[in-house]
């Protein structure tokens, strides 16, 4: 940053960079910072390029394509101007001296009226309706703290539900604003959804899963931008059917078909030892997946795996963990001490793994899948007499109660895993 003395007073030239080239036909910008003292310069000039990098910022946020960034951009433009944003109404019926000084404020160095400013200190921006698209990817951004923490592939997983919700609403009603939305618009997909579910297409819980994360998105560009509106998404719901649960795998199952001589060989290793490390864990599979040579225990009195946020987000506060390792699920990190990289924030290990089983009648019943073995896990337990809050704690469930102490000790539960371990 260049401040130098002309005359009397000090300037402040700096070149304009190549960002700002699109609003700001100036390749130097030249800035009086009315002073003949050079520390009073110096510190003016901070002040004086902040303003003008907050402008050109406010300039380029006026070009954007969605209305609600124009409009907003344009009220903070003004501010910046010294003005209060008006609409071009009310900018009319002011004095003729504060509308000239407006207009002056607008005007290039050649005279013409520079459009963004104009906007801004006129009052044309157009008043905002965001359109329902233009509402999820305003919502990435204010749903920001949703997704703190969490890997690509946990973003990814999180974010495209949402949009199939969005797809699915725009295929039905458009993609009008959000402020012109009528109760008998989400009639009409509601009732597109009760029709799938009448042919047998889909259950009432995927109608409900899109009705959920469409209310969420719109309530929240709603609330966040202040707009206002009173949406017309109550009473919408399905009632909700049977929920399908994955039943255990047996015990029988378990030591005479999983785990029988070569029946998981063709399953490639690292997909095998997570399904092996989950017999006598329980753990979820992307939290095996997850595991690393930082969270793999083995050099102790008690051979263990933590469960760690280590890059991504846990599925709820209490998933942090620690869980000992016995049995078959013992042997095998013996043999991956450095995790399971290949699936590490990875979406194919439960495809991968169901498609084997299936495909190698290692399924005990259609119904069963990768997940079963989670399930029989808490079976073993719960046929053990293990205590519900060692239970929640070794699944990572919440208490359905105040939780009192530290629970049970590594060693104590180790204790009492080794008991069923297979």
């Amino acid at each position: 940053m260049s401040v130098f003395k002309r005359s009397s007073t000090y300037q402040l030239r700096r070149r304009v960079p190549s960002r700002y080239r699109d609003v700001e036909p100036r390749k130097t910008v030249w800035v009086s910072l009315h002073t003949d003292s050079e520390s009073i310069a110096q510190r003016k000039a901070i002040d004086a390029w902040e303003q003008l990098t907050e402008a050109w910022e406010a300039k380029l946020a006026g070009k954007s394509e969605i209305a609600l960034e124009r409009y907003e951009a344009a009220r903070e433009l003004a501010d910046i101007r010294g003005f209060r944003y008006m609409d071009v109404s009310a900018v009319s019926q002011l004095p003729v001296d504060k509308l000239l000084n407006r207009i002056e404020t607008a005007e290039t160095a050649s005279g013409e009226l520079d459009t963004v400013e104009a906007t801004a200190l006129l009052g044309t921006a157009e008043k905002p309706g965001i359109s329902i698209e233009e509402a999820l990817k305003l919502y990435w951004t204010l749903a920001k703290e949703k997704t703190l923490g969490k890997s690509p592939d946990q973003l990814r997983r999180w974010q495209n539900p949402r949009k199939k919700a969005i797809r699915n609403l725009v295929s039905v009603i458009g993609n009008k604003s959000i402020d012109a939305i009528t109760r008998d618009d989400m009639l009409d997909f509601r009732q597109h959804w009760l029709d799938r579910i009448a042919a047998g297409e889909v259950s009432p819980n995927s109608a409900n899963k899109d009705l959920i994360h469409i209310g969420d998105i719109l309530k929240t560009v709603n609330s966040m931008k202040r707009l206002g509106l009173d949406l017309p998404l109550g009473e919408l719901s399905f009632k909700q059917g049977e929920k399908k649960t994955r039943p255990p795998f047996s015990v029988y199952w378990i030591r005479n078909k999983l785990l029988a001589k070569g029946a998981l060989d063709a399953l490639n290793s690292e997909a095998r030892g997570i399904l092996i490390g989950m017999i006598n864990t329980g753990y979820r599979p992307s939290e095996g997946a997850a595991l690393s040579r930082d969270t793999i225990f083995l050099d102790c009195d008690v051979p263990h795996i933590s469960i760690e946020p280590d890059g991504r987000q846990l599925k709820t506060v209490h998933a942090r963990r620690k869980i000992p390792l016995t049995g078959v699920s013992l042997d095998i990190f013996r043999h991956h001490r450095d995790g399971f990289p290949r699936y590490r924030d990875k979406s194919s290990l439960s495809d991968t793994v169901n498609k084997f089983l299936r495909e190698n009648d290692l399924l005990e019943t259609p119904d069963h899948s990768f997940y079963s073995i989670r399930h029989s896990f808490e079976d073993r337990m719960l046929a053990a007499g293990i205590d519900d809050r060692i239970r929640r704690d070794v699944f990572g469930h919440t208490l359905n109660r105040e939780r009192y102490g530290r629970g049970a000790s590594l060693e104590q539960v180790f204790n009492l895993l080794q008991k069923i371990a297979i």
